[in-house]
């Protein structure tokens, strides 16, 4: 059984489309959790129109937490509520690959709702540095992986503390764990809305600078690097 955890803040405007994509999947998941942090929008309303079982959340790593606790599935796929699955077999080929490959954790290749060419080779850099990194320095973007919850009980969750690239740290102390991290081939569309609203230069500086502190000085645990949760500039 498959349950997908959404993470939200103030999403009105981009969860209908992602719960209805998920509505027209060729396998339907077993439950939809929505772990909100206290959105003053419509985000909690229009996710129980759509049958979707909404939890109080938090930031990323509260949410993400809260949101499988309460999942029943043996696989939970994290999901950001600014992705869309257009491809209708998403979660069948991606699961039915997890499981004939045996793997704990999953990503996959990322590919964005836009057709500027910078966004298109910034997302092939990321999904080709993701893919030479590998299992050696494994990367979980926290929008889109898939985790089989006795894997992420085992490892007791997102570590709370971390700020920033949580997911990422979360992907290596998987690994570290002896859990089977690999890239299954489907692939997901992302908002470029953070590109647009911070500049690419300083998302890709910012970037940047979290993953030489991870790999170097160790998890973020302050918020030197100013990122949001959310993308209004007044979340």
């Amino acid at each position: 059984m498959l349950s997908i955890v959404i993470i939200t803040l103030n999403e009105e405007e981009n969860l209908p489309r992602l719960l209805n994509s998920i509505k027209r999947q060729t396998e339907a998941p077993f439950e939809v959790i929505v772990s909100d942090a206290n959105s003053t929008d419509r985000t909690c309303e229009i996710a129980k129109a759509f049958g979707a079982k909404v939890v109080r959340g938090g930031l990323p790593s509260v949410g993400r937490n809260k949101g499988a606790k309460k999942a029943k599935g043996e696989i939970i796929l994290f999901l950001d509520a600014d992705v869309e699955l257009l491809d209708e077999q998403f979660l069948e080929k991606a699961v039915n690959e997890m499981q004939e490959r045996s793997l704990d954790i999953a990503v996959c290749d990322v590919e964005p709702m836009s057709n500027a060419v910078i966004d298109r080779v910034l997302h092939k850099a990321y999904n080709l540095y993701v893919r030479i990194c590998g299992s050696f320095l494994p990367h979980a973007p926290g929008f889109c992986f898939f985790v089989r919850k006795s894997a992420h009980e085992e490892i007791n969750g997102f570590d709370e503390t971390v700020v920033f690239a949580e997911d990422h740290e979360y992907a290596r102390r998987a690994v570290r764990a002896k859990q089977t991290f690999g890239i299954v081939k489907a692939k997901i569309p992302v908002s470029t809305r953070r590109l647009e609203r911070d500049g690419r230069a300083t998302i890709f500086f910012k970037y940047l600078m979290g993953e030489l502190h991870l790999v170097f000085l160790g998890p973020v645990r302050d918020n030197k690097f100013k990122y949001t949760f959310g993308h209004k500039k007044d979340s």
